[in-house]
């Protein structure tokens, strides 16, 4: 059986700091036509951040797309396409948090939303947190407040609906897990 889509059509829309707006007909497998609206993305990391006395660093911050306050694992946007997941994982830390890591892992990838974009996120663990003096400075648009929870305090949050967002979700099942397994 045949899948894919063949462009007929591609129209950029808006071109954006962050995203880029594409309407584009296509050409269906089975011979009809229609159209998909795309959201173009460099792409991101995320980190799973763990103090030496097994909290979670998490930051909570207004979301305007959702009109809410949410709490969710350092992450940020790659400063280019082809920006190593790691050098964003680190920056995004340091900036938001104002730590950096010596023990780094890969912990897994995916494309967060292929219905409609192609943004592909890199998540990594981070161990052996180190309080910098000098930080690098945050986002200027950015208003963040950093918690570092227990895994009770994270699982509440869940609870609560404050930490929804599909990285930070995957973070605490992630944490979860190793609990089960042995591992804090």
């Amino acid at each position: 059986m045949e899948f894919e889509e063949k462009t007929i059509k591609s129209e950029l829309i808006y071109d954006g700091k962050v995203t880029k707006y594409i309407v584009e007909d296509v050409l269906l497998p089975n011979g009809k036509q229609s159209k998909r609206e795309i959201v173009r993305h460099d792409g991101a990391a995320a980190v799973i951040a763990f103090t030496d006395d097994q909290k979670l660093l998490l930051v909570k911050q207004y979301r305007k797309a959702i009109e809410k306050i949410s709490i969710e694992i350092p992450a940020g946007l790659k400063d280019a396409e082809d920006e190593n997941g790691l050098k964003t994982a680190k920056r995004e830390l340091e900036e938001e948090t104002g730590f950096q890591a010596q023990d780094w892992s890969f912990i897994t990838s995916f494309y967060s939303t292929p219905g409609f974009t192609d943004e592909f996120l890199e998540i990594y663990e981070a161990r052996q947190l180190i309080k910098v003096d000098n930080p690098l400075p945050k986002d200027e648009d950015e208003t963040i407040e950093v918690l570092a929870l227990t895994f009770e305090e994270a699982w509440h949050a869940y609870e609560e609906g404050h930490l929804r967002d599909s990285k930070s979700v995957f973070a605490l099942f992630y944490w979860k897990m190793k609990k089960i397994q042995g591992f804090n």
